[in-house]
This record gives structure tokens, sequence and C-alpha cells, in this order.
């Protein structure tokens, strides 16, 4: 028995479908982290310190990377595929130099004697290291996706008939930079 190929339409509904579950999944999930932190907070054993420089850095460079892929999407649905590889490499690099920044805000941190564990460590630089390395640990999902839409996109495999790969890729990225700016606004008000 064979089984029918699935229409294209329905293909693209059940995809999108499944790409928006797990966004509410990675939502619930730091929604739960804050609240955490909300609580935690409320002990009055929290240390106060101010954010990293290369936090603003790295949030300007998701911004501009939304841009980018935003213009990778509109590039493709004008069937203008000579530079799409362009926006794409633009946001793949962008998003290469957000996960720099983070490292680099890291690193910061010890300087500083916020650590993550140990007998130095305070919850409000444990909470601020989990938040973001679980954040940069879905960029790195998506950076992924981001080198297989380039390379897709080197090869021609898109058209402005055919480009849910890059669809699905931008709804992911825009998420990670709408939750990268909560999270930021987040750690920059709630310190």
């Amino acid at each position: 028995m064979t089984q029918e190929p699935m229409a294209p339409e329905l293909k693209e509904k059940s995809k999108k479908f499944l790409l928006w579950i797990g966004l509410i999944s990675i939502g619930m999930m730091f929604a739960g982290l804050t609240s955490g932190y909300i609580v935690r907070r409320q002990t009055g054993t929290w240390l106060k310190f101010d954010l990293p420089f290369t936090f603003w850095i790295s949030t300007a460079l998701i911004l501009i990377s939304s841009i980018s892929m935003n213009w990778g999407v509109q590039l493709v649905k004008k069937n203008t595929l000579k530079i799409l590889p362009t926006a794409i490499l633009i946001t793949l690099i962008l998003g290469i130099g957000f996960g720099v920044c983070q490292f680099i805000s890291w690193n910061t941190l010890i300087t500083k004697n916020i650590f993550f564990t140990g007998p130095e460590s305070s919850a409000s630089g444990s909470y601020l290291y989990v938040l973001s390395a679980l954040h940069l640990c879905h960029i790195l999902g998506g950076l992924i996706a981001l080198t297989v839409v380039y390379f897709k996109s080197i090869r021609k495999k898109y058209s402005a008939d055919n480009y849910l790969g890059i669809k699905l890729c931008a709804i992911y990225w825009h998420f990670l930079d709408g939750l990268w700016v909560y999270l930021f606004l987040f750690m920059l008000m709630m310190r």
C-alpha cells in the first residue's frame, strides 16, 4: 500500500503548526524561568550588578539580523534569488556575532566576580547565566537552520513559489529576536 503525497498547502500548515508548538514550549520555559527569577529576587539576598555592555551590542546585532532575515524573505517572494544568499549570510554572520558577544559578556561577568556556580556565586548571577545560555542554545539551532537555508539558496533551491524553509527559518529567527529583547529588558529592569 503506497501513501499519497501530502498537498503542499497541507504540508506547509503542518510544518508551521509544529514550529509554533515548539515556539510556545520555548516561550513557556522562559516564562517559568523569569517567574522563578522574580520569586527568588524577593528573598532579599539578591546581588545587584550592571549588565555587561556587550549585552547591548548583542541586542543590536540580533535586531539587525532580524532585518536582514526579513530582507531575505522579501527577496525570495520577489524571486530576486541572485542576492538571496547575501541576505541569509548577513543574518548568519550577525547571529554568530550575537553568540560571540554572549561569551564576551560571560567573561566580563567572571572578571567582576559574578559566577554561575561555586562558593562565590549568587542567585542573580546564576539566573543571568542560565537565561542567556539557554537562549544561546536556541540561537545555535537557528544558526544551523540558517546554514542549511544559506546553502540551499546558493544552489537555487528556493523560488517565489517554493520557500517554506526560509519562511520557517524566519519565523524561528524572529521569535528568538523577540525572546532576546524580552530577556534583555527583563534582566535590565529586574536587576
